[in-house]
């Protein structure tokens, strides 16, 4: 998800101020002009903010897959225990069971068909080894934990909700005019677009909006940043 919002252009004399509400900092040195030039920043090594160290994800219930698979098998037992016990009886074979039977007798094994439902069976036993093997809610990133009366109380943040909280920080950075913020699970990007003031102050105070808005998020993993800052397109 990516939030994208705009602003009235400022006028060209605005000043240029901290976010914080301190001083105006002063510009980086450049090699490239204004105008169309974009300047990057490099994704940092996850130094600042977002906590540290190795989180366990949280584990989908996988509750829609267990369900279906329970019922599958729950309907093939009953089919199978009614002909078992039909059989016991003495009962003929039922009219479905006697065809299955000579079909499965007659068909080779280089069928198409038959082919075609072994590839069925083995991509569905394959996924419901994925589904057992990964967490899954990779929607859902993993915040600091802590413990409370000797009880361990986990938390985690949904992506939205960091994109906007992050979103909303950034487009108060002075000479923001839109910004764009994708997090994912290890790296969180920004793709902002500047309308007056030199690109490199405005990236210089989106990155310190961007180190501080991380780190009051509260995960638990260190995220990579990497921000961009582009001059808008004229129509």
């Amino acid at each position: 998800m990516s939030h994208e919002a705009r602003r009235q252009p400022a006028p060209e004399g605005a000043a240029a101020t901290d976010p914080d509400g301190g001083a105006p900092h002063s510009p980086a040195p450049s090699d490239s002009g204004e105008g169309s030039s974009e300047a990057d920043r490099r994704p940092d090594g996850g130094s600042g903010g977002g906590g540290g160290g190795s989180t366990r994800r949280f584990w989908s219930a996988r509750r829609i897959p267990a369900a279906i698979v329970a019922l599958v098998l729950t309907v093939a037992a009953a089919v199978l225990l009614y002909e078992a016990v039909a059989a016991s009886t003495g009962e003929p074979p039922s009219a479905w069971r006697r065809e299955i039977t000579a079909d499965l007798a007659t068909r080779p094994l280089d069928d198409p068909w038959a082919i075609a439902g072994a590839a069925l069976a083995v991509l569905l036993g394959l996924w419901l080894v994925v589904l057992a093997v990964t967490p899954g809610l990779r929607g859902l990133l993993p915040m600091r934990g802590g413990a409370s009366d000797g009880v361990r109380v986990r938390a985690g943040l949904e992506r939205s909700a960091a994109e906007a909280a992050l979103h909303d920080r950034l487009l108060d950075v002075p000479g923001v005019r839109s910004v764009r913020v994708k997090a994912g699970r290890h790296r969180i990007r920004v793709r902002a677009r500047a309308h007056f003031r030199s690109l490199d102050e405005v990236r210089g105070d989106l990155d310190r909006a961007l180190d501080d808005g991380v780190g009051q998020l509260g995960l638990a993993r260190r995220m990579r940043r990497s921000a961009r800052v582009r001059r808008p397109t004229k129509d």
